[in-house]
């Protein structure tokens, strides 16, 4: 199939082979990385404004090298030293950014259906990098073609998704592009963490960590989001980390083959103890890398290559 879509939104909206063509065709790019000269001229002449209004390293540096690796001009923009700290809204910081002929604009925002009320207003591709407590529908399809790598396959596999759920947009797109690939999902953490009416996204829940990593392939540890938090929704830190951290120990009742996996930034000594973080099961680097192929795939076929490769 080709790419027809103007934006990329959610993971809600994809179906099943449009997941596929973006996975299939960041698998092809990937080579890119290992080449002496790392690019191609593919998006050459187009230009790619980076819209953040929330702090970033992952996600807007790997957006950045994709479209630099692609060829094209890439502006970055942040919310600190604009006219966004004098009271400009994001529509008018966006229409004025359009007003300048981009051809892409990738947005991060810290409320939810920014992107979308970005991409009915501007004439030019909208790509979600992260909405609020919302989606983030690239991190979820890195994280897929990160394990469709390892495991060769995504169909029948299991998936703990563990933590603050509540709070993340990690989770949503995961879950959504997860369960349409045919993968069984366990979404695990306090009961003050988890939102209500989870199951409705047809997952289970479990408030034990050990029952919840017991026998799936993959455990995604999320991080605590405090700056979405309000009041106490965990006694602390530490406790936390006991009931809920992934230690060495904790592992030991996992799977041998199991794939550990993080979105960033890892607190380490809370989700993940650093034996662990940078254990043999760990993948989260592997995840990093994807990003960038992921991002070059997104912007290609939203610009470059709305047929068939």
């Amino acid at each position: 199939m080709g790419w027809t879509r103007k934006d990329l939104l959610t993971m809600q909206e994809l179906e099943p082979a449009e997941m596929g063509l973006i996975l299939d065709t960041a698998a092809s790019m990937k080579e890119i990385a290992g080449r002496e000269i790392k690019k191609v001229p593919t998006l050459r002449g187009r230009t790619v404004v980076n819209l953040f209004y929330e702090a970033s390293t992952r996600t807007r540096t790997s957006f950045e090298i994709a479209g630099k690796w692609l060829s094209a001009d890439v502006v970055n923009w942040s919310a600190a030293g604009s006219s966004a700290a004098k009271g400009e809204t994001l529509l008018d910081t966006a229409k004025n950014i359009e007003a300048m002929s981009p051809d892409v604009v990738v947005v991060r925002h810290g409320a939810a259906g920014a992107a979308q009320l970005l991409a009915r207003a501007l004439k030019c591709a909208v790509v979600n990098a992260g909405d609020g407590a919302h989606e983030h529908p690239t991190q979820a399809l890195l994280d897929l073609l990160t394990i469709r790598e390892k495991k060769g396959h995504l169909e029948g596999l299991s998936v703990a998704i563990v933590g603050d759920i509540a709070h993340s947009r990690v989770a949503r797109s995961d879950i959504h592009g997860m369960k349409k690939l045919g993968m069984t999902v366990t979404v695990a953490g306090p009961p003050t963490l988890i939102p209500p009416f989870v199951q409705e996204l047809g997952v289970k829940v479990s408030h034990r960590l050990e029952e919840a990593i017991a026998d799936v392939d993959v455990i995604m540890m999320l991080r605590l989001q405090q700056e979405r938090m309000t009041g106490g929704l965990i006694p602390s830190l530490r406790e936390y980390a006991r009931y809920w951290g992934l230690s060495r120990a904790t592992l030991a009742g996992a799977r041998q083959d199991v794939l550990i996996m993080h979105p960033g930034p890892v607190n380490r000594g809370i989700e993940l103890a650093p034996e662990v973080a940078d254990g043999p099961y760990s993948v989260i680097l592997d995840q990093v890398a994807n990003g960038v192929a992921v991002r070059m795939a997104v912007l290609y076929l939203l610009v470059g290559g709305r047929t068939q490769l």
